[in-house]
């Protein structure tokens, strides 16, 4: 897929706030601080359209980026960040669920984990969540850069480990915003989705 045109479409906290013209939505989750706004900019060959902040939990709405004038991508409020008081984790965790739940045009579920550190409690739950959900889903080894080579099969059997990873409809892919490490097959997985 060749990224003709990408813009920051809407922000939206429940469903009547959603963009009404009926494309395909791929969206993004993972905790806060764990790349979602680099790998939307890495993707789409943008600067700034994803607004990365040094302050996590700042995303607190669900924020759709139109691609191609053809589909969204979606990034979600990162979870698991505990300056976050609990009632807003809480509307958090409703938005994203109603979401998740409800929009029948979601075509795909990419989940960010950090590489450097093993899953948390947040992104297990959120894998396992995914599942039940039963849409595809696409677990994004972020930050890859900042792993030695010799480092990288031990955090993907940590990954496959910790949550317990079908490969029949999951993809895994290692990835670096720094060095563009498989940004093509990000973009393959996207246009697959988007095109069913």
């Amino acid at each position: 897929m060749i990224i003709k045109s990408s813009s920051y479409a809407v922000s939206a906290v429940k469903e009547s706030q959603y963009p009404q013209d009926n494309l395909p939505e791929i969206a993004l989750a993972g905790r806060s601080n764990v790349g979602k706004s680099s790998l939307i900019n890495t993707f789409l060959k943008r600067k700034n359209l994803a607004r990365t902040s040094s302050q996590p939990g700042k995303t607190q709405t669900l924020n759709f980026y139109l691609v191609n004038e053809e589909f969204y991508l979606v990034d979600v409020p990162g979870y698991g960040y505990a300056k976050v008081s609990q009632n807003k984790r809480q509307e958090f965790g409703q938005m994203i669920q109603d979401y998740l739940e409800t929009r029948p045009n979601l075509k795909g579920l990419i989940i960010l984990v950090d590489g450097r550190h093993e899953p948390t409690k947040d992104d297990i739950a959120m894998y396992n969540y995914a599942q039940y959900l039963n849409i595809p889903i696409l677990v994004v080894c972020t930050k890859m850069d900042k792993i030695k080579k010799s480092q990288v099969n031990k955090t993907l059997a940590q990954l496959k480990k910790k949550l317990d990873l079908n490969y029949d409809h999951v993809t895994v892919l290692t990835f670096s915003s720094v060095t563009k490490l498989h940004v093509a097959e990000l973009n393959n997985w996207i246009e697959d989705r988007v095109n069913e």
